[in-house]
């Protein structure tokens, strides 16, 4: 379990494509502090497992559906990723629950800066739309965001220069492809509801 925000920009080392997978080694002195085999590391918002961890570098596998549903696959050497360890229990929930369990991948559309903050605009794939409401939560690439305003096909987020500074957004240009997880509580809700017998 994450909370959306992000603990370090960090970066991919090395990357070695296997049959049905990708190890990726990726830097980041802060979440590898005291991390071991088996731990759990958000990366751009997806959960993956510590393989190996030596110094400040960790490796993880990340098989092809992970790669299919999520951006990971466009990472190379050198790409920033944004970095979180899984919420401790008893903290502060600073963002919102986040499961580390992408719902699909958006592009960035545009962005518009201001002089104290930035708004940008995301595509929304079209079974994700139902999930993003106004002023409700979402995750980009592993960054727990509030929604300024949710379209048909598109939603905006405003950020503020600490975001633009820390994570992969303050990087992203158009064209360039994000993890998305909508706000878990709504899935669960929708399933609840659909599964009610009516009642004359």
């Amino acid at each position: 379990m994450f909370t959306g925000i992000v603990e370090e920009l960090g970066e991919v080392t090395a990357v070695e494509s296997l049959d049905d997978a990708s190890r990726f080694r990726l830097r980041g002195p802060i979440v590898t502090e005291g991390a071991k085999h088996g731990d759990s590391i958000a990366v751009n918002g997806v959960c993956l497992t510590v393989v190996e961890h030596e110094g400040d570098e960790f490796t993880a596998d990340v098989m092809a559906e992970t790669l299919n549903r999520s951006s990971l696959g466009v990472l190379a050497v050198g790409s920033r990723v944004n970095l979180e360890r899984p919420m401790a229990l008893g903290a502060r929930l600073g963002g919102h629950i986040v499961q580390g369990h992408v719902d699909g991948t958006g592009e960035v559309i545009e962005r518009k800066p201001s002089e104290n903050w930035e708004l940008v605009k995301i595509s929304l794939p079209a079974d994700l739309t139902r999930y993003v409401v106004e002023k409700g939560s979402i995750t980009v690439d592993g960054i727990s965001l509030t929604v300024v305003d949710a379209g048909p096909d598109y939603f905006t987020v405003s950020l503020i220069p600490t975001t633009l500074g820390l994570t992969t957004l303050g990087l992203k240009q158009p064209g360039d492809p994000v993890n998305l997880e909508v706000d878990v509580i709504a899935k669960y809700v929708e399933r609840l509801m659909g599964s009610r017998e009516v009642t004359p």
